[in-house]
């Protein structure tokens, strides 16, 4: 098999306004009165939401990934297969949808009348998109091409399709939007992975924007850097860090995030800070909290007084951390965490994250919401597109904790990609992408996947037959 023929491994309530309520009929309705197999959950008759996977996660004990990586220091890793075991059970479009678990913030932006305290709810949300990456270390399923994902969520009222539009490079592109017309949150990600000997670095190339259609605003920003250290020994662990500018291109606002890197003694791990200006370049709010915790805005005068405080005060003990020597250089040891954010008196709570299941580590360190990702809902799968990650045997097989069925049904999907690529090469026919297609930003004037519409008119026969 040579290297252009590898499947490519991708790492990586508040109330809203009702007065432009529309019925959309489309949006997918579950009787609840419908019988299922047993496993989804009943409450009264009425369908809930799992809470729990049917399975445990697989350890990984027993699997070293250094006979993998050793040769790949210093490369991308766009073609290295890696083995199901170091998966988690979801696809990298279902990971996306994960943006969408802090909706409520954008509901509270559109809400409001003020263009600043808009960006400053707009800056949390683009933290909270980023949040549940926390202690994920497991990789989700490459994304093959062709594949979709949908989520409807008529209680947090907004609905969400992605296609993988690119296999080299990989390219996934998702658009969500409002089942009121209050806004769309819309991009492509291309994630760039790297191998730097302990760690691995993931840049999610892409822009991710954001339209308030009552304001007529749009918002534009790129993710992070993330990075999974001790990939050879030790335990795993997850910063992310880099700058990270929301821009209004209605208003000229401008919102700066500093993710911060550990440093040495880790006293900045998960560290966030940052301030929102004007289009006059004057600072109107500062931003500060942690990716992992939650996030504040204050006045930019009482933040400074504070920080000039904190230094006369904070100056004797940091001398005496600086004169502590760094344990066991030899692995990427992940700093001890300080689990709270000091809250600046006069501050006001912008986002706090939801707290994990108290099973989460059995269960691949996920959210309450990403449980649910994967689940068949009782009537779905009759309306489902025939590509839907659902529907994919290998995934299925591992969130079942059946890891030898993962791993031969990934690779006969592999094979499958790989056979139809060369079909189309012998016919010289060019792959053509079905929900989205390469435009231009309308508010970057960059390339990007645009979402073409029609995805949930539910006519699906011209999908192809990927699984």
């Amino acid at each position: 098999m040579n290297s252009e023929e590898e499947f490519y491994d991708a790492e990586t309530g508040l109330e809203s306004d009702d007065s432009c309520e529309v019925s959309f009929k489309d949006a997918l309705v579950f009787d609840s009165k419908q019988v299922t197999d047993g496993s989804a959950a009943q409450e009264n008759g009425v369908w809930e939401r799992r809470k729990t996977l049917p399975a445990e996660m697989i350890s990984r004990n027993n699997f070293s990934v250094w006979s993998i990586l050793k040769k790949c220091i210093g490369m991308e890793l766009s073609k290295i297969a890696m083995p199901v075991v170091f998966n988690e059970p979801l696809s990298f479009l279902q990971r996306i949808s994960e943006y969408m678990e802090h909706t409520h913030l954008i509901h509270k932006a559109c809400s409001l009348s003020d263009s600043i305290d808009r960006m400053q709810v707009v800056a949390a949300f683009a933290v909270s998109a980023v949040a549940s990456q926390w202690e994920r270390t497991g990789k989700p399923f490459n994304p093959l091409l062709g594949e979709t994902y949908e989520l409807t969520r008529e209680d947090d009222g907004y609905r969400l399709i992605s296609e993988q539009v690119s296999h080299h490079p990989p390219v996934s592109a998702f658009h969500a939007q409002s089942l009121k017309q209050e806004f769309e949150f819309h991009g492509s990600i291309y994630p760039k992975l790297k191998f730097w000997g302990k760690s691995v670095e993931a840049e999610p190339k892409g822009t991710m924007t954001l339209e308030l259609l009552k304001h007529k605003e749009a918002y534009t920003w790129t993710n992070p850097m993330c990075c999974v250290h001790n990939i050879i020994l030790g335990k795993l662990w997850i910063e992310q860090y880099g700058t990270v500018e929301i821009v209004n291109h209605s208003t000229g606002d401008k919102c700066v995030l500093n993710f911060k890197p550990c440093g040495m003694f880790g006293k900045e791990l998960h560290k966030v800070e940052g301030h929102i200006q004007d289009k006059s370049k004057k600072k109107q709010r500062v931003i500060y909290g942690k990716w992992t915790e939650c996030m504040y805005s204050v006045d930019p005068k009482v933040y400074e007084a504070h920080k000039k405080l904190d230094k006369k005060t904070g100056g004797e003990s940091k001398k005496l951390k600086q004169e502590h020597s760094c344990e066991e250089e030899e692995l990427d040891e992940m700093p001890e965490v300080q689990e709270t954010v000091t809250v600046i008196p006069g501050s006001a709570l912008l986002w706090r994250i939801t707290p994990r299941p108290a099973h989460s580590a059995q269960m691949y360190n996920f959210t309450s919401f990403a449980m649910t990702l994967n689940e068949l809902e009782p009537g779905m799968e009759r309306l489902l597109a025939p590509t839907d990650c659902r529907l994919r045997p290998d995934i299925r097989a591992m969130e079942n904790g059946d890891i030898d069925g993962a791993s031969t049904e990934k690779e006969r999907l592999e094979e499958k990609q790989r056979a139809a690529r060369r079909e189309r090469s012998k016919d010289d026919e060019e792959w053509s992408t079905r929900w989205f297609q390469l435009g231009t930003n309308p508010h970057t004037g960059a390339e990007d996947w645009l979402y073409t519409g029609g995805y949930f008119d539910r006519n699906y026969t011209d999908c192809p037959n990927i699984y």
